[in-house]
């Protein structure tokens, strides 16, 4: 099994930055497409970035130009970087990852989610 744990939320001001982690551990054969996903008050939890393992990426349309997604294979960890944050961004993010097991059946793992508020 994978076990992910985010770090690095927080409270920040409208403009600035933030760098959210999601580190895996566990047993497991290898990890696929990892991704960070939102959800604020009141809200459907939505997707923000992906990254295959090969490091191609997406993003929400909201998004695009602002975040960063990327990760270090040798580490298991994908990062997010968040800059020109807004109100609207505020939200408990959440990384996933999709993985094979050690008898190489596809799994899926999300983490615990991380606090991001952006406010003044």
């Amino acid at each position: 099994q994978v076990q992910l744990v985010e770090s690095g939320g927080g409270l920040v001001q409208p403009g600035g930055s933030l760098r959210l982690s999601c580190a895996a551990s566990g047993s497991f054969f290898s990890i696929n497409d990892m991704g960070w996903h939102r959800q604020a008050p009141g809200k459907q939890r939505e997707l923000v970035a992906a990254i295959t393992s090969g490091g191609s990426t997406n993003y929400a349309d909201t998004v695009k130009g602002r975040f960063t997604i990327s990760r270090d294979n040798a580490k298991n960890t994908v990062y997010l970087q968040m800059n020109s944050l807004e109100p609207e961004d505020t939200a408990v993010y959440s990384c996933n990852a999709n993985y094979y097991t050690l008898t190489r059946t596809l799994r899926g793992s999300w983490g615990q989610g991380t606090q991001v508020t952006v406010s003044s």
